[in-house]
């Protein structure tokens, strides 16, 4: 049998390289991805996502992401050519016909926008190809944890141009308002990089089967991801309690994320079974079409059992071949899926 091939719809690597340290060319003990794994585990495209919130860089958003784009540039640069940065369909569809890898630059919250639509037009030109309007509540839209408010009118419009430029619209993390405005304006697909199902795990991350069916239905697609608490209730839970001990506190988000990641050694690993359950269940409700991996790797804290990177993506596949998912469908779900509606939606 060939090797499985990969696309995956989102990552955080950037920030481990360009806050930590970590070696993305040659590999890193202390991150969930680098190239030598990334290449051994058949990834043939990789979204990476550069985050950046203003309440955390006031007045620097612009300088931090630029400084989040020069990091990927770099990292690919390191290669030697075996990895480019895409900006057209046709280069895209290239690296799953023997060219270079295919990396895409996302933006995950419009912060950087500055509160305008029309600042996606620069980062467009600096080769963003994907945008998540909101992490956190922001002139844009309003998020999952946040308080559920939908598009402002410069969310509708910042909508209207990222179709017009041929940039991904990405729903993960955006409100269930948010969502519907989405769903009722949008004339192209659109996807949800990082988000599983809240049938099965009731985190307001997640899609529920309407929306996942509204997904389905636009062309879209949703990256199944591997953070446990999008995947068990029983660790969603844990998380809760862990994340209860910070209210009030006055640690700052630094303090926080090193706090959190100190306690996650405590949190019991839920089963990798958990992962082929919502692959299924989004099959179900959506469509074979519908169901892809944006793992969410060095984004998240905490990682099932028999997971400690994308060295273990091939562990997948197997899963749902075991689970009874076709030759077909699991090609659909690896890669199939995001390649064609990337394809569709980056413009040559």
């Amino acid at each position: 049998m060939e090797p499985r091939l990969f696309f995956d719809a989102h990552c955080d690597t950037a920030l481990k390289v360009l806050d930590d340290g970590a070696d993305f060319a040659e590999g890193s003990s202390s991150t969930h991805l680098d190239f030598p794994r990334f290449r051994e585990a058949g990834v043939r495209a990789q979204l990476f996502a550069c985050f950046v919130l203003s309440e955390r860089y006031p007045r620097r958003e612009v300088e931090r992401v630029e400084e989040l784009f020069d990091c990927v540039e770099t990292m690919v640069a390191a290669t030697d050519g075996e990895l480019r940065i895409v900006r057209t369909g046709s280069e895209l569809r290239a690296a799953f016909e023997g060219g270079p890898a295919a990396a895409i630059l996302g933006l995950e919250g419009a912060d950087p926008l500055q509160g305008r639509a029309a600042n996606l037009r620069r980062f467009r030109q600096r080769g963003v190809r994907s945008l998540i309007f909101a992490w956190k509540d922001n002139p844009f839209s309003g998020t999952a944890f946040g308080r559920n408010d939908p598009l402002t009118a410069e969310g509708e419009r910042l909508l209207g141009l990222s179709e017009e430029l041929g940039v991904m619209v990405d729903v993960s993390h955006l409100s269930d308002a948010a969502f519907e405005n989405v769903c009722r304006a949008s004339t192209r697909p659109f996807i949800a990089s990082h988000s599983n199902c809240r049938t099965l795990c009731p985190s307001g991350r997640n899609l529920t089967d309407r929306m996942m069916r509204s997904l389905a239905d636009r062309g879209g697609v949703m990256g199944i991801n591997l953070s446990t608490s999008f995947l068990s209730p029983s660790t969603l839970d844990a998380w809760k309690r862990i994340r209860e001990r910070f209210e009030g506190s006055k640690l700052d988000w630094r303090e926080r994320e090193q706090v959190a990641k100190g306690l996650a050694p405590t949190v019991a690993r839920p089963p990798f079974e958990w992962i082929t359950r919502h692959v299924l269940h989004a099959i179900n409700v959506g469509g074979e079409d519908a169901v892809g991996l944006g793992g969410d790797l060095d984004g998240i804290l905490h990682l099932p059992e028999g997971v400690e990177g994308v060295q273990d993506y091939p562990k997948i596949p197997e899963a749902l071949r075991a689970a009874g998912v076709s030759e077909g469908q699991i090609e659909k779900i690896c890669h199939r899926n995001f390649l064609r509606v990337f394809g569709e939606v980056l413009s040559d």
